[in-house]
C-alpha cells in the first residue's frame, strides 16, 4: 500500500516520550525518497502516454489519468509524512539546547544525522548571539524562583567581585546571599554550591 512506510516514520517519532528523540531512521527515510521517485516516474509515464494518443490533459478522464493522480497524491502524502517527521525531530533538537546546553552529550548525539548536528550548532550560535545582544542569560531559570536570592557557599576561593548589588569577599568555604542571577555562573562552573534552607 502506498505512503505505508511515510507512516511508519511519524508513528516511530510519536511512540517516544514527548521530548524524547530516537535515532533517525534513514533506511526507511531513504525507502520513501525511493517510493516517490517510483510513483513521479509512473505519473512522467502514464502522463506521457496520454499526451502519445492525442488527449488533452486538462479535459481527459481516464484510466491513466486517475492512475496518474493515485501516484501524484502518494507522492504529496509521502512528501507531508517526512516533512512532519523532519520538522519534529527539528523541534526536540531545538528544546535540546534549552535541557542540555551548547554541548550535547554522547547518548544524544548518536541519533543525529551531520545535518541535524549542524542545525543543533547553528541553533545554538544564534541563540547564544542573541542572549550576547541583549547582555541577558536567557537559559538560566526556566522557571521562575520564589526568591531572587538565594545562600551559597563557596567551594574555592574567587576574591572579591563586584556584583550587581554589592561587592563580597567570596573565600573558600564562606557562606553569601546573592542574587540568583550572580550566583548562577559560579554554581555551573563549580565554584559554589547552593545551599537548602
Amino acid at each position: 500500500m502506498y505512503g505505508r512506510r511515510g507512516t511508519q516514520l511519524l508513528k516511530e517519532l510519536s511512540s517516544c516520550e514527548t521530548g524524547q528523540l530516537p535515532a533517525l531512521n534513514t533506511d526507511t527515510f531513504d525507502e520513501v525518497i525511493k517510493e516517490c521517485k517510483a510513483h513521479s516516474s509512473e505519473v512522467q509515464s502514464l502522463t506521457g502516454k496520454i499526451q502519445e494518443e492525442g488527449l488533452d490533459l486538462a479535459t481527459t478522464r481516464n484510466a491513466d489519468y486517475f492512475g496518474a493522480a493515485i501516484h501524484h497524491y502518494s507522492i504529496i502524502r509521502n512528501k507531508r509524512c517526512l516533512m512532519a517527521y523532519m520538522y519534529n525531530r527539528a523541534e526536540i533538537i531545538q528544546s535540546l539546547r534549552w535541557k542540555v546546553g551548547r554541548i550535547l552529550p554522547q547518548e544524544i548525539s548518536v541519533k543525529l544525522n551531520h545535518s541535524e548536528e549542524e542545525y543543533f550548532k547553528n541553533h545554538s550560535s544564534a541563540l547564544e548571539s542573541y542572549m550576547s545582544d541583549l547582555e541577558l542569560d536567557l537559559t538560566v531559570d526556566m522557571v521562575p524562583p520564589k526568591d531572587p536570592y538565594i545562600k551559597v557557599r563557596v567551594l574555592d576561593d574567587i576574591g572579591t567581585l563586584l556584583l550587581s548589588d554589592q561587592s563580597p569577599n567570596l573565600a573558600r568555604h564562606s557562606i553569601h546571599f546573592l542574587k540568583r542571577t550572580d550566583a548562577e555562573q559560579f554554581i555551573s562552573q563549580g565554584l559554589m554550591e547552593e545551599l537548602s534552607d
